[in-house]
């Protein structure tokens, strides 16, 4: 990508924000932009970063034998009332609802409603199942109370997940599946979650858990023990029964030795039953020739929070503390390298062309600062911004021939030759573990 072409311009940080200091930096370096209250757009970097994100999950859920689909996001009034959930939603004020002369629709808040009415037309038979059918889409939730930039806003990529069984033996054994299918996810994209004991809530349901990062900025309060690793939400201790619900559900008879934590729900997923199907008339024909109600799993993760979270995790701070920039994951960021010439220099520009070119035909994600006007402190500045693990600088105090080389997130330099750069990233590794200058050093 060249700047000059990517609608980013220079920078001046001002007033960052304490609690999210990395999306704070996005919404003014233009990276993400605000469109009222809870509504966003993604600029390049953070956008393929959210694909990148999907693209782990579509390959772990695959892995499993999930079937990705894709449902509609707006859906008649008539499937919501068969569930009975039209009402609670837009009473309690969260469904966006549109009136027009075919009747009453809504933007989707959730999606069990539309896969049930999928399911009813496509799972006919006992031989059908198990099944678990999953897809990447908007929703849209009238948050009163929206925060944290992508952590909590009124429209938002989701993937939601739900598992079609014949028996609740069957529903476990798929809960435990995409539990460690989601387990394999976060693992993947750096983050440390916890599964943490959950209420239902308004999707209703068994038995839930959510995968939470224990983190300050977090909005849930959730107790958990270190040592155990066992954790729950504290809406929990609001049932009348929760002594017994722990107990016969997850095996936990004393929270004693629990701590108080703050978290960021990440996912959640939920042992349904039969109560979709019951009430919206959802079978299967069994072996015996008898209709059965299905028994359903339902599985989400908040895509947009994930990829909000792993950028406050990305944050670089200056020598007093402050916020100074991003540095995303080796292994996540959309570019790799970012290449600084000093754009006075006929020379080192040319010489920086040549290796933009090199790199893209190797596959390596590259940004090249073409911008005529930016001088190389700009363009070191502007490289934190946008979160590149390394930046190549071709300063004049670069002889011919050789590279210096920082890790935006450690602040050390290198000085190699341009071919051992080239031969290096030119490695598979590169692109599966963070490498600091010193080990580039030595190689």
């Amino acid at each position: 990508m060249r700047l000059s072409q990517a609608g980013i311009g220079k920078t001046r940080l001002e007033n960052i924000d304490k609690l999210y200091p990395a999306q704070d930096i996005l919404s003014q370096s233009g990276q993400i932009v605000q469109y009222g209250t809870g509504i966003y757009a993604y600029n390049n970097i953070p956008l393929k970063l959210k694909q990148k994100i999907e693209n782990i999950i579509r390959e772990e859920l695959s892995r499993c034998g999930c079937v990705e689909i894709e449902l509609p996001t707006l859906q008649p009034r008539d499937m919501w009332d068969a569930s009975g959930r039209w009402h609670k939603y837009v009473d309690s004020g969260t469904m966006l609802t549109i009136n027009t002369n075919k009747g009453e629709y809504c933007l989707a808040p959730t999606a069990e409603e539309a896969v049930v009415e999928f399911a009813k037309k496509k799972l006919k038979s006992y031989k059908d199942l198990p099944t678990i059918l999953f897809q990447i889409g908007e929703k849209y939730r009238n948050e009163i109370r929206t925060r944290g930039f992508l952590l909590r806003g009124k429209s938002f990529p989701m993937m939601d997940a739900y598992s079609f069984n014949k028996s609740e033996e069957e529903l476990v054994q798929s809960y435990e599946q995409i539990k460690q299918a989601y387990l394999n996810i976060f693992k993947r994209l750096g983050l440390p979650v916890v599964p943490v004991v959950a209420d239902n809530g308004a999707i209703g349901g068994k038995k839930s858990e959510e995968f939470m990062v224990l983190s300050d900025i977090g909005e849930d309060n959730v107790l958990y023990d270190e040592n155990t690793g066992t954790a729950l939400n504290t809406e929990i201790l609001e049932r009348e029964n929760y002594e017994e619900y722990l107990k016969t559900e997850y095996g936990i008879t004393d929270i004693t030795r629990l701590s108080p934590r703050k978290a960021i729900e990440l996912g959640h997923i939920f042992q349904l039953g039969q109560s979709y199907s019951k009430t919206m008339n959802a079978n299967y024909m069994d072996f015996d020739g008898t209709l059965k109600p299905f028994y359903m799993g339902c599985y989400g993760i908040g895509v947009s929070r994930t990829l909000a979270t792993i950028y406050e995790r990305s944050i670089i701070r200056d020598k007093n503390g402050k916020p100074d920039g991003i540095s995303l994951p080796t292994d996540l960021a959309p570019y790799f390298l970012q290449i600084i010439p000093k754009s006075n220099i006929p020379a080192k520009v040319e010489e920086a062309e040549d290796l933009y070119a090199i790199m893209k035909k190797k596959g390596i994600g590259v940004i090249l600062d073409d911008r005529k006007d930016a001088t190389i402190g700009s363009s070191i500045k502007d490289c934190k911004l946008l979160g590149t693990p390394y930046m190549v600088i071709l300063g004049d105090k670069v002889k011919p021939g050789e590279l210096e080389i920082e890790c935006t997130k450690t602040g050390k330099k290198i000085t190699v030759p341009k071919q051992k750069l080239i031969d290096i990233v030119s490695r598979e590794e590169v692109q599966t573990e963070i490498i600091d200058c010193e080990k580039l050093n030595e190689r």
